[in-house]
């Protein structure tokens, strides 16, 4: 059967890599919408090749180019949600970064395309809105679930829970694995001081620019364990963190008899895009599985709170639950666009997002207002900190 993708974030590396699966199985594959945010020149030469039915584009260009005018174009701040409703699409492949992509997380599940998963703030900030649609969805259907998610650590968790799924077995505990980023060996004064080039030399993994920003900071590592909370229905005292810095087993679980389940590969991001997109099947991706033989030793170690403070922001904002991950989600949102400007050096980070976690009140999540909310209020408290 032919799976219709809607992709949306098409432009950044996650859609570029998805679009780059689809292409080498044009007999599985078809392209059935695509959406971006500003890079419009890239969207036209993508809409050229694959032939999508809809398009769209967070802001609208001067113009649409006369061989592309017969498509549906839809612009604006619901444009890839839009997308995602695409009626002939089955799949929806979500790349789109940060918070902003909540609603069309929601879209494609109530529109009952199955979401492939790389946008982890929409589970971050509205994870418990999330898993109240995905209830309501299992409880009318059986079969594929509704959530596959793409990250490396997620896919290898879901990819090691396969055969215990079938089994109605019970992970003991989640095991995420972290490179440590380019700021492992560094002292802790050394990395408040980083700039700009210093966070964007990731030592293992080619990513976008804000992701690579949270790996230095070991934000990132705190966004997937709230992730992991929501998409394994695992409470978060038993879902481990583990600094891995060769990037070749990319999660682990383990069961109540002391086994121990690890999913490995090459650190390239087509491995679990083709994953999700090809489930339950398996397909070619042009990655070699790692040598083995030449690959040296693969090391573990703790990782160290004290250098690296957004992890236990991360725990502390899941613990209190309620607004506490979209504040920090969105204050780290902000604080990282003004690193990439070069505005703040990297300590200020954690520090701002911390901040945030103290100053705005707590209050449940009962809508998706309440979580716009609360990223409005972040946001606002961050620009003013920033600017002060």
């Amino acid at each position: 059967m032919v799976k219709h993708i809607a992709l949306l974030g098409s432009t950044g590396s996650i859609g570029r890599q998805t679009l780059d699966v689809a292409a080498r199985h044009p007999d599985r594959f078809r392209v059935a919408a695509l959406c971006a945010g500003h890079n419009a020149r890239l969207l036209f030469e993508q809409a050229r090749r694959f032939k999508p039915s809809r398009a769209g584009l967070l802001e609208e260009p001067g113009r649409i180019p006369d061989d592309l005018r017969g498509l549906d174009w839809v612009f604006g701040a619901d444009a890839a949600s839009l997308c995602a409703a695409e009626p002939s699409a089955t799949h929806v492949v979500h790349a789109v970064v940060g918070m902003a992509g909540l609603p069309a997380t929601l879209t494609a599940l109530e529109h009952g395309k199955q979401l492939l998963l790389a946008n982890k703030e929409s589970l971050v900030a509205g994870g418990s809105l999330v898993a109240a649609v995905v209830s309501s969805l299992n409880e009318r259907r059986v079969g594929d679930p509704p959530i596959i998610p793409i990250d490396s650590e997620h896919s290898a968790i879901f990819q090691c829970l396969e055969d215990a799924r079938s089994k109605s077995i019970k992970p003991d505990r989640l095991i995420l694995t972290a490179s440590g980023g380019p700021f492992r060996t560094w002292e802790a004064a050394a990395i408040s001081k980083a700039v700009r080039s210093d966070a964007l030399r990731h030592p293992t993994w080619m990513m976008g620019e804000k992701i690579t920003v949270d790996s230095a900071t070991m934000m990132n590592k705190a966004l997937e364990v709230i992730e992991a909370r929501w998409l394994f229905d695992m409470p978060s005292e038993r879902i481990d963190v583990v600094i891995h810095p060769q990037s070749v087993i990319h999660s682990m679980v383990s069961f109540e008899d002391g086994a121990v389940l690890a999913q490995m590969g090459a650190p390239d991001m087509r491995v679990p895009i083709a994953y999700a997109m090809a489930y339950p099947e398996r397909i070619s991706t042009g990655v070699d599985a790692p040598a083995f033989g030449t690959l040296g030793a693969l090391t573990f170690g703790e990782p160290d709170e004290a250098r690296f403070s957004s992890l236990r922001l991360g725990r502390e904002a899941l613990s209190a639950g309620g607004v506490a991950p979209v504040v920090l989600n969105s204050a780290n949102e902000e604080a990282v666009a003004a690193f990439l400007s070069e505005r703040i050096k990297l300590g200020r980070i954690a520090d701002v997002v911390e901040s945030a976690l103290a100053v705005i009140p707590q209050r449940p999540v009962r809508s998706l207002e309440d979580v716009m909310e609360a990223d409005r209020a972040a946001r606002e408290f961050t620009r003013c900190s920033l600017s002060g």
